[in-house]
């Protein structure tokens, strides 16, 4: 059984993940010039952006209601992966792009272990 610390941590990192997914979101929704030239430089369609902002808030909310959190953290694992592929397509291997995305899944998985019971009883199943 976690401690109360353990499970506050816990809940802390994921919803720091939730808030910085929903940023990207908006931000993929609402074009910003910044977002322009990030989509450009990863040779993805501009016109794109909205459908990637509305599955980035997807995965977010997914992953914000605890009952469906680990559904969440496996959507959120799979689209911080193909951005990760994405990079290493364009031999962007290793940059803060790509940490920073598997720092992400990690906080999210880390996170949803220290407060949840459900995946704690997974990984410690035997095999």
């Amino acid at each position: 059984m976690p401690t109360p610390r353990s499970a506050l941590v816990g809940t802390v990192l994921v919803y720091h993940v939730v808030l910085l997914l929903a940023l990207d979101g908006l931000a993929q929704l609402l074009q910003p010039g910044f977002m322009v030239a990030i989509m450009e430089g990863s040779q993805i369609p501009l016109a794109m952006a909205p459908l990637l902002g509305a599955i980035t808030l997807s995965c977010a909310v997914i992953l914000a209601i605890p009952r469906l959190a680990p559904l969440g953290a496996v959507l959120v694992t799979g689209f911080l992966g193909g951005a990760i592929a994405i990079h290493f397509r364009l031999g962007e291997v290793g940059t803060p792009p790509q940490i920073i995305c598997l720092v992400l899944g990690l906080a999210a998985w880390v996170g949803l272990y220290l407060r949840d019971a459900r995946i704690r009883a997974v990984v410690r199943a035997p095999a």
